[in-house]
């Protein structure tokens, strides 16, 4: 049973880390954008305005913008998870004391967080455009 109490010491222990604090500030920040962003497509769909089930609605769009908008989903979510495996990269790098390596992990990660964070911003403003 010791074995037990060990295990969330060490869980608990683990959550106090600065490393730890920082993959989930990022989990919860692209969480967030997405959460932003899906209370505007969802106003998108013509079965969910129908019933009224939405607050608002969204101009029609033909297909050239829903494939747009669908390319930009897979792109944002690629470019969290590579924004996230950056930073286990150089968390691992500075274990090692590579700092090189943690060099070049550091301006990756800065450079896929500014993407998704941009194509967020882009989805928002796109849709903030074309919804009411």
């Amino acid at each position: 049973m010791k074995w037990i109490i060990d295990d969330i010491r060490r869980g608990w222990a683990q959550l106090h880390k600065a490393q730890t604090q920082l993959t989930i500030f990022l989990i919860t920040l692209f969480g967030g954008l997405v959460y932003l962003i899906a209370g505007y497509a969802f106003r998108t769909d013509s079965i969910l305005s129908y019933l009224r089930i939405t607050r608002g609605g969204c101009r029609t769009m033909d297909n050239g913008l829903i494939i747009a908008l669908f390319s930009g989903m897979i792109f944002f979510s690629l470019t969290a998870i590579l924004t996230i495996g950056e930073v286990q990269r150089l968390f691992q790098a500075r274990q090692r004391g590579a700092w090189l390596e943690a060099g070049r992990a550091l301006r990756w990660s800065i450079f896929w967080g500014c993407c998704a964070v941009g194509i967020c911003i882009i989805a928002l403003l796109f849709f903030k455009a074309n919804c009411y």
